[in-house]
């Protein structure tokens, strides 16, 4: 293909804001090449989105598909954070509902490629024998990708109970003692639909498409990128970590930021830690107030942000989630932020030194941007407990280790950890390591550098046959 021939990219993430962005920053890149977008998702995904910059609207088509409904969905959900973890099978089946008007969509479209996520199993069978090629990006890193295996591993019956995910797999070729914990598996397997689990999903893209990008670079996991090239036996190419850029401005929120701000210019450099277990994070109230006892004892100053998740359907609000009394004992060092937070804003604060989170890939590389030391707490779902032995492999972080069986923790070991990472003389390795960490992630011209290959390979790749 002539390299200065513009192409026409559909993009097709799953239906989470932990996908969506990423989907949307690879999307603006290649629009400022000159490439048209068609960004393709539900409705209420697309409202939540941030408005385009001016120069990039005219490339940029948002392309609304109204998520089919289906028996055991609550009406009006379009998103993983709308539903407690057991609901999500149901909208992994809505999804592949959206097979019959993505197809009528690509008909006419005349679209080259489709970069999509893990989920949509089927679209080889639709965009093959339309002349379209296909990159499965993976939002999560290549730790992930390697422990999950080839595509005969996935599809295969090598594991089938949650047990097998507790061992390090064969194919994996360099020293590595990265695995699930037992409560991961089990944790993870409620939000997998029964008839297609996210295993075949994964196996199936990674099968039927032309191309595997990742957010990942060689620089911080060189033997798992170069390890799958062998497993898959096709182009892999990261596209790097896509580090977020600081706003300039929170605009409607710029009074919350501006009483945070104030709070946190009253402490001193690197003293305060962050809390901040995502969106999709559901504790029990046990475990929640387990949390809480732990960063009391600490006795170290923290902001921690208390969302609004829906433990079980129909069931929202704070109450019970956090220990009575508990504000009023901390309020002279710890801030209880609810629902929302400005988190790459507070991260950047000179105050603050650590972050105590729930190891989503996204957060991990908005703290190292920053250089923020982790307390690494496995949220318990995807790929979370792969990264917190990532990063706690690295020497970046410590792990909050927790029960194999039960997921359950202690509140002495959160305030060990949270002292070790943040104060101790022991943790002074891992801060110093975690600050170093700005060379590779908050890199402009590296992500850059990793973007414009991946732009490369596309414009320059053979048509399918």
């Amino acid at each position: 293909m002539d390299r200065t021939e513009k192409l026409h990219i559909a993009m097709f993430p799953w239906l989470a804001y932990g996908h969506i962005m990423p989907f949307l920053e690879i999307s603006k890149f290649l629009a400022q090449k000159g490439h048209r977008i068609s960004y393709i998702s539900t409705p209420n995904n697309i409202s939540r989105l941030p408005k385009l910059p001016s120069h990039l609207s005219s490339n940029i088509s948002f392309v609304k598909f109204p998520l089919p409904q289906i028996h055991g969905l609550p009406p009006g959900v379009e998103s993983t954070a709308d539903i407690p973890i057991h609901k999500v099978p149901y909208l992994k089946k809505a999804y592949d509902k959206l097979e019959v008007p993505l197809t009528e969509f690509l008909k006419t479209s005349h679209v080259n490629w489709i970069i999509h996520d893990f989920a949509p199993h089927w679209l080889s069978g639709v965009a093959t024998p339309l002349g379209i090629n296909l990159v499965f990006f993976s939002i999560f890193n290549a730790t992930l990708l390697t422990f999950l295996g080839p595509p005969s591993a996935l599809l295969g019956d090598l594991r089938k109970r949650p047990e097998d995910f507790t061992v390090v797999p064969k194919w994996i070729d360099y020293p590595c003692n990265i695995a699930y914990k037992l409560h991961e598996m089990v944790s993870h397997q409620e939000c997998m639909d029964e008839d297609v689990s996210d295993f075949q999903r994964t196996g199936q893209v990674i099968q039927g498409c032309q191309i595997v990008t990742m957010r990942s670079c060689f620089e911080f996991e060189p033997h798992q990128i170069q390890l799958l090239s062998k497993l898959y036996q096709k182009p892999v190419v990261p596209v790097g970590l896509l580090p977020p850029t600081l706003p300039s401005n929170e605009d409607k929120r710029d009074e919350e930021w501006e009483a945070t701000k104030k709070w946190l210019d009253s402490k001193e450099e690197k003293s305060v830690f962050y809390v901040a277990l995502g969106s999709e994070v559901s504790l029990s109230q046990e475990l929640m107030h387990q949390l809480a006892f732990g960063l009391e004892k600490s006795n170290l100053p923290f902001i921690w942000v208390v969302r609004n998740r829906p433990l079980v359907e129909g069931q929202m609000g704070h109450q019970n989630k956090i220990p009575p009394g508990f504000e009023e004992r901390v309020s002279d060092r710890g801030l209880v932020l609810r629902d929302w937070a400005p988190q790459l804003r507070i991260l950047a604060h000179s105050s603050v030194g650590g972050f105590l989170t729930h190891c989503s890939w996204s957060s991990i590389i908005e703290a190292l941007k920053l250089g923020r030391a982790l307390i690494l707490f496995s949220g318990a779902s995807s790929d979370q407990g792969l990264n917190a032995r990532l990063l706690h492999g690295k020497k970046v972080g410590l792990e909050i280790e927790r029960n194999e069986q039960d997921g359950s923790f202690t509140s002495d070991l959160v305030a060990q950890r949270i002292r070790q990472v943040m104060v101790e003389p022991e943790g002074e390795m891992i801060r110093a390591n975690a600050w170093a960490m700005r060379e590779t992630f908050d890199n402009e011209e590296l992500s850059n550098n990793y973007l414009e290959g991946f732009n490369r390979l596309i414009e320059g790749f053979a048509p399918s046959a």
